[in-house]
């Protein structure tokens, strides 16, 4: 993960915005840029994470979901999920911005190595302080951590099955198939 230190979110997003950084996923945390860098792994989980995510909410028309590209600020910070999912209550249009101005009801977070796990918990502090809700995969574990704002952590093993609950009601993932090989 690469850091360097800059001083306002506007520098940051016009640096991000620049041609030569477009492709790079970079966020902003407390006046620093840091580069998120996958791995294959990672990426593979988070693909098919959001795949089914999508699928589920497009065919019943609840919104949109984004996946590594897509941006949101966040307690003055610019975020990138692995994936996410905004309800069409709360917003019916994604924005063209790099960054959504509003959180998002659901992010997906799929730990990698180069992860930062002080950083890591600042970010799902400031997600839930939005109002959001975090889903943390860790591919080493196979488990699946669940925060929702106001309620205790939940952890998921690779037998149990990740429900949406009232935000995605009927959405099941078993964990299983998130972490299987190939």
């Amino acid at each position: 993960m690469l850091k360097t230190r800059i001083l306002t979110p506007e520098a940051f997003e016009a640096l991000a915005d620049l041609p030569e950084n477009r492709d790079r996923r970079l966020e902003y945390h407390d006046g620093e840029i840091v580069e998120v860098v996958s791995n294959s792994k990672s990426s593979r989980i988070a693909a098919r994470i959001l795949s089914r995510l999508e699928a589920f909410v497009s065919e019943r028309r609840l919104g949109f979901t984004t996946g590594a590209d897509g941006g949101y600020i966040i307690a003055g910070q610019r975020y990138i999920p692995d994936a996410a999912f905004m309800s069409r209550d709360r917003q019916a249009e994604p924005p063209d911005a790099a960054y959504n101005p509003v959180a998002p009801d659901l992010a997906v977070e799929v730990l990698s190595p180069t992860d930062d796990r002080d950083a890591l918990r600042i970010k799902v502090v400031n997600y839930l302080s939005a109002g959001t809700v975090v889903w943390l995969f860790d591919p080493e574990k196979h488990r699946v951590e669940i925060y929702r704002p106001g309620q205790p952590e939940q952890t998921l093993d690779i037998d149990d099955v990740l429900e949406g609950g009232p935000m995605l009601p009927g959405f099941s993932l078993p964990i299983r198939d998130c972490f299987a090989p190939g």
